[in-house]
């Protein structure tokens, strides 16, 4: 009996460091080649599609009505694929929410670049309301902003499921004058 009791201690031994190194090994992947790094959102592309300006003198104002076409980029630096429920893009000016648009839900493979043709209907009323925008137009630069936030899971070797939140707002300038992007200036927050 007590040849048995002695290999049935050593099976137990070699079982249990054989689940430490696994759990050792799953533990420091997690912390270094899986770690969850930041998606970068980045504004590709801004153009005018199409812009309408009446005027209703009947009730002394002006309509205005702006839709642009936003090209957006998703890159996922992780080394595991994110899948991320319906969003949306906010655009902003000056703090104040002027345009908005869903993103449907899909996944980003790991460390590819996803883009997002995006067209966006301007809140005009909104966007007149701020006393600012008239000298930014006459400047020839319209500060702007985006905000795209983004829910979803990413599953790791395939049975541990991790829930994520990535968000990102981005500062950049629109020149008027040849309607393109200026520079571009980032901040980024995930949450797991």
């Amino acid at each position: 009996m007590k040849v048995n009791s002695g290999r049935g201690r050593k099976v137990c031994l070699v079982v249990t460091g054989v689940v430490i190194a696994i759990v050792l090994l799953i533990v420091i992947l997690a912390m270094t080649v899986f770690k969850a790094k930041h998606p970068v959102n980045t504004v590709d592309s801004l153009r005018l599609q199409d812009l309408k300006v009446s005027l209703d003198i009947a009730r002394l104002s002006v309509d205005l009505n702006v839709t642009l076409d936003v090209d957006v980029s998703v890159k996922n630096p992780n080394k595991v694929g994110f899948k991320y429920s319906d969003s949306s893009a906010q655009l902003n000016y000056r703090g104040q929410q002027v345009g908005e648009v869903p993103i449907p839900a899909g996944e980003i493979s790991s460390d590819e670049t996803k883009g997002f043709n995006l067209t966006l209907t301007i809140m005009a009323d909104r966007l007149l309301s701020n006393s600012q925008v008239y000298s930014d137009v006459i400047s020839g630069s319209l500060p702007l902003s985006t905000f795209v936030r983004m829910s979803g899971k990413v599953s790791i070797l395939g049975f541990i499921k991790v829930h994520v939140v990535s968000s990102t707002t981005c500062d950049f300038a629109v020149n008027l004058s040849n309607r393109t992007v200026g520079h571009q200036e980032c901040q980024y927050k995930t949450k797991l």
